[in-house]
Parts: C-alpha cells; structure tokens; sequence
C-alpha cells in the first residue's frame, strides 16, 4: 500500500505519474514514428532496378485521378499557322505598272511595245499632234520647193544635147545642186520646227502615261509650250553636231547621235537649261552606249520602213521614172509634188510618234537602272513600295 492509497507494483516498485504533456508528446510521436516506419517499409519493399534501366511506372492506384475516377485526356495542341507574308509586286512587272510601262528596268520589248500601247491609248493625242505637225512640215516643204524652183534647170540639162560642152554642163549642174540645197534647207529647218513641237508635247505626254494618270490636250500642250523655244535651240545644237561630225567621218557621227540622243526628254521632265541636259545625256548614256545605240537605230530603222511603204504609192510617177527611158531625165510636176506632199503626211501623222516615244521611254527606263527612278514613279502613281532590305 503507498501512502496514495494506490496498488503498488511487483516486488514493491512504484508507479511512476505521468506528467503534464507527456501523454501528448507519446500519443504525438506515435503516429509520426509509425508513418515514418510504414514509408521505409514500403521503400524497402521496392526492388531497386538494376544500373542502366528505367525504373517502373507507379502503379495505376497511386496517380492522381478525378473524383469520378476517369483520367482527364490532355489538353489539345494549337495548330500551327504559318505567319502571314506580305504580298509585293510581281517580279515580272516590277513595282507595278499604272501606266504604258512596267515600273523595272526594261528590255527591248518592254520600250518597243510601251511605244505601241502609248500610240493606242492615247491615240486621238497622239496622232492628232502628228498630224498637226506633220501637216507644218509638209506645208513649209513645198512652199519651199515651189519659191526654189528647181524645174527649170532639171529641164535645161534634160534638154541638153550631145553637142553640149562641159562649161554648160556645169553650169547647169551647179544651178541644180544650188536650187536642191537651198529647198533641203528649207526641209531641214521645216523638220527640225516639227520634231520640236512633236517631241515637246509627246514627252509630256509620256510623262503622265507611265504614271496612268489622265491628260488632256491643253493641258499637255499647256505645260509644253513654254520649253519649246529653247528644245528648238537644243535640237538645232543636236543636228549641227551630227552633221559635223558626218562629214569627216561615219563614226564620229554615231557619238554625238547616241550620248546627246536623251537631251531633249531630260531638258522636258527635269526642267533644267540646255548644257545642263546634254550633260545628263552623256550622263546616262555612259556605260550603255551600244544598248542605246541599237535601240535607236532599230527604232529609225522600223519608223522609215514603214513611212518608205506608205510614201511609195503616192511617189508612183517617180517611181515609174526608173523602169522608163533612162536617157529622160524625171523632171516632177506640181501636182506630183502635192501628191508626194500627202504621202509624207500621212507617214509622217502614223510612223512619226513611234521614234519620239521610244526615245522618252529609252530616257526613263535609264533612269530607273541608274537612280531608282521605278521607286520615284511607283510613290508618285500611288503604289506601295516594299520596305529596304534590313541589315544583319
């Protein structure tokens, strides 16, 4: 018996009490320790795979399930989409093409054909100017045939006979060849007033056909008319010197005919002085010289094929003359000259743009290969440019 009236133990020992938390801190660590023990258990349980293999996939009842049971399937994939390109121009027409041309660097093709699609878009302009000039031109040529009137001395040397002397047969060829330079004279300078005015007007023409904008006649002519006078003076410098230079010889002709050939489009569309569009001539011809040669010279030789077809029928007489008595002299009339007149103004209203334009469309397609003038053109007509290339 203890002296708290409780039951001692075997063989006398006593109770020890419990203390305040200690049955806590016991009831506490029990769980823990056991937990602790069943989780080593269970690792101990587990088989260690050998080195090199994967280890086993826990088993189906220790993933993560939803409350009904059913594994949720995972979450689709986008798909993809490619990144949206931005659409520029056809290579094949460049930049664009608003107007008659291709806003790129041209072939022959491209030149000879804007000079076609010019001549049937705006054709009422087109040959209406032509003609006008054309109808200048013939009318100055035969009032200078008719005030030189070399048909007298054509019949004297016809009707010179074998008796004749040289004296007289000089005498007679040097009144002709006096009378035959004093009218091609006058058809020189007649020429030379029509291709002006011509040329003036179409290569403003040509300016707002690249772009596709519209124009009116006035208006062309308008905006022409104060460069006329001196386009005269640069074309007059332009012929003296490739007259000059053919009388030495043909080749040095071929010079001035090729770096001054874009004087007059470059003295129109850029508005400078006379020196200053000769040397933007020579400028952009520099480097390409035979490629503009050649497109010259094929476009000269097309214009006088076709004005040669058209002309002959009204030259019929003349032409006869050759299959007649070659010992007759072919002296014309005046109603052969009127004939002949019409016939250079029928050739000259048909072929007479076609050299003009080719030579304002050779102007702008070397602009475009030396300055970029496609970029220029495609803002002005309104198209959007791609951006520059970005460096690295």
């Amino acid at each position: 018996m203890t002296e708290t009236g409780g039951s001692s133990g075997p063989e006398g020992t006593e109770t020890p009490k419990p203390q305040a938390g200690g049955s806590a801190q016991s009831q506490a660590g029990e769980p823990a320790q056991s937990q602790a023990g069943e989780s080593a258990q269970s690792s101990a349980d587990t088989p260690t795979p050998p080195q090199g293999q994967v280890p086993p996939s826990p088993a189906p009842e220790q993933q993560w399930q939803s409350p009904s049971g059913a594994t949720p399937p995972p979450p689709p994939l986008p798909s993809y989409q490619p990144p949206p390109q931005q659409q520029y121009p056809n290579w094949k027409a460049g930049l664009g093409r608003p107007g008659v041309i291709p806003l790129r660097p041209l072939n022959l093709t491209d030149i000879l054909d804007g000079a076609v699609t010019a001549m049937r878009k705006y054709w009422r302009m087109v040959f209406g100017a032509a003609a006008v000039t054309a109808v200048l031109t013939a009318a100055i040529n035969l009032v200078g045939l008719l005030l030189v009137d070399t048909t007298a001395d054509l019949e004297r040397m016809r009707d010179l006979g074998p008796a004749a002397t040289d004296q007289e047969l000089m005498n007679q060829m040097l009144g002709v060849l006096g009378g035959t330079l004093a009218s091609s004279s006058i058809s020189l300078v007649a020429t030379l007033l029509g291709t002006t005015i011509l040329t003036g007007f179409l290569t403003v023409l040509m300016g707002k056909a690249v772009l596709g904008k519209p124009v009116t006649f006035k208006e062309a002519l308008r905006e022409a008319t104060p460069r006329l006078l001196p386009l005269l003076g640069l074309t007059v410098l332009y012929t003296l010197a490739i007259m000059v230079a053919a009388i030495f010889c043909l080749l040095p002709a071929i010079i001035p005919y090729t770096f001054w050939a874009l004087a007059s489009p470059a003295f129109i569309l850029e508005r400078g002085t006379v020196m200053e569009a000769f040397r933007r001539s020579v400028k952009l011809v520099s480097g390409m010289f035979w490629r503009v040669f050649g497109i010259l010279l094929l476009a000269t030789v097309i214009s006088s094929f076709l004005a040669s077809i058209i002309t002959i029928p009204f030259s019929f007489s003349a032409f006869l003359s050759i299959f007649g008595d070659l010992d007759q002299m072919y002296v014309p009339s005046t109603g052969d000259l009127i004939l002949q007149s019409v016939g250079t103004v029928i050739a000259q209203t048909i072929v007479g743009p076609f050299t003009a334009l080719v030579t304002v469309i050779l102007y702008i397609d070397q602009r475009m290969r030396r300055e970029g003038m496609d970029i220029e053109l495609a803002r002005a007509a309104g198209i959007a440019t791609p951006p520059p290339p970005r460096a690295w």
